[in-house]
Order: C-alpha cells, then sequence, then structure tokens
C-alpha cells in the first residue's frame, strides 16, 4: 500500500526552523512534498497573488538519499503554494495537508490573520484534511523536538479517522521548557482582540512612517477556551471552519424591514 501523501507548507518560509522540524516530524509518517514561500509571509492572512507574477522553484536538498521527500519554493502567499501545489505540482490528491510550524502562536483571534491557518484553510477548501500547527515561541531559536509525539499523535489520528468536512484544525503548542505538557485539550477560541497603536516615527530621510504595535487583551475566562489551555500547559486543539455564516443571527436580519 502507497504511503499517506503529506504536504507540508508555512507562513514563515521554506527555510524557517520550524517547518524544518515539521518536515522531519512527517517523513515518519508518510511521503512529503514541501510547497512553501520563498520568504517570510507573516500576517498574510488569506491573501492570493493576482497582479503579479508567481514563480516556484524546486529545491536541491541534501536530505541523505531521502527519497520520500520533494521541496519546491513559491514565490507567492501561503495560500497561493498550496492552490499551486494541488494544480500544479502534485500527481495526486493528498491525504493531508499541514501547516507550520509557525514561530508563534496562532491561538484565539490571532488565527484571522495567519498565514499559517490560511494555507490550511486553503486546503480545506478543496477537501483535504488539513492542520495549523504553531508554537507560542516567536524566536528563530525556538525548540519544537519536545513536541515531536504530540504532533505525530494528532496527524495520525487524522490520518485514520479523517476530519470533519468544512473542519481545519489549530493546533498551538505552550512553551514549556522545564515541565511537561498536561494534555492534548480539545478547546473553543478565546475571545480576545488587540488594543492595536501606531508608533510614528521618522525616517533617516526626513519621511513619516509608522510601526504597529499592540497588546494582546484577553476578554474571556472560559477554562474551555484555547487560551486557558495554553497558559495551564495543555497543547489546545480547535476546530474551526471557513463557513463565515453566522448562522444564529439569520432569523435576527430576518426581521429587518428589507422587502
Amino acid at each position: 500500500m502507497k504511503k499517506p501523501l503529506i504536504l507540508i507548507t508555512n507562513d514563515d518560509g521554506i527555510t524557517a526552523p520550524g517547518l524544518r522540524a515539521l518536515v522531519d516530524f512527517m517523513k515518519e509518517l508518510g511521503d512529503v512534498v514541501v510547497v512553501a514561500p520563498d520568504s517570510p509571509q507573516s500576517g498574510m492572512g488569506h491573501a492570493i497573488t493576482i497582479d503579479n507574477l508567481l514563480y516556484s522553484k524546486k529545491m536541491i536538498l541534501d536530505l541523505d538519499d531521502d527519497e520520500n521527500t520533494e521541496e519546491y519554493s513559491c514565490s507567492g502567499t501561503p495560500a497561493d503554494c498550496v492552490k499551486l501545489a494541488l494544480q500544479e505540482i502534485l500527481d495526486r490528491k493528498p491525504d493531508l495537508c499541514v501547516s507550520g510550524i509557525n514561530h508563534g502562536s496562532n491561538s484565539s483571534i490571532n488565527v484571522i490573520y495567519s498565514g499559517t491557518m490560511s494555507a490550511a484553510i486553503e486546503a480545506g477548501i478543496e477537501g483535504i484534511p488539513a492542520i495549523g500547527f504553531s508554537l507560542c515561541d516567536y524566536t528563530w531559536e525556538a525548540n519544537f523536538t519536545h513536541a515531536k509525539a504530540q504532533i505525530q499523535q494528532i496527524v495520525r489520528e487524522a490520518l485514520e479517522n479523517g476530519i470533519p468536512p468544512g473542519v481545519v484544525l489549530n493546533v498551538n503548542i505552550p512553551k514549556l521548557e522545564t515541565k511537561e505538557f498536561k494534555g492534548i485539550k480539545i478547546c473553543r477560541q478565546a475571545r480576545a482582540n488587540w488594543k492595536e497603536k501606531f508608533d510614528k516615527r521618522i525616517s533617516p530621510s526626513g519621511k513619516e512612517y509608522y510601526w504597529l504595535t499592540g497588546e494582546f487583551e484577553l476578554l474571556d475566562k472560559g477554562e474551555d477556551t484555547d487560551e486557558w489551555a495554553l497558559a495551564n500547559g495543555f497543547i489546545s486543539v480547535v476546530p474551526t471552519q471557513f463557513d463565515l455564516t453566522a448562522h444564529h443571527a439569520i432569523q435576527t436580519i430576518n426581521n429587518w424591514k428589507l422587502n
């Protein structure tokens, strides 16, 4: 029987340590094809390339003659990478798409801005089971290997049982250095936002420019949320959906005098 085909992408770029770790983890579970941005694309959300040329290049890598891995860089966004992989690069439909491992959290409201999750969502739109993985550590030297067993466990379960149609899993891993994870917790997305402001500065040439800053504001005290799980040593798994319909609001809007 064929090994499962696993498509890997991310938003930090094809050379990012988080992606390199995810490739190593997935090679033990199936055949791997990587299609990832050739430069960092963090915060791109679900942007796609329309007015610019899109380039892709097969990477020549020293993988100790590992024949079950192919890698391609792409000049576009994370969503572009998945579209290109499915339409032009792969010769069969992947059994799973995994995105990450992102350097930094994509919990709570961050999922809206995340290129990591948008790549997974793009795969989900195409009917491919998909998971976005993020580690709550923004540093380039982050330790990803301590979560290998849990990441592989989640992927094995997804390959064996499938993921419900229209659902993509958002997995966030707490930064733990001296203690073990307490487990894996299925959660809802916490209600939170960013209190943002622009830091106005002057460039060396005398022009004004702005640097976006802000503080994360957690508005949710529930103990069933991703933020609670991460703060208490759990890996959070949030089933997310790309049908953005607010079904609970349909009746309310139907009561408007529109006709």
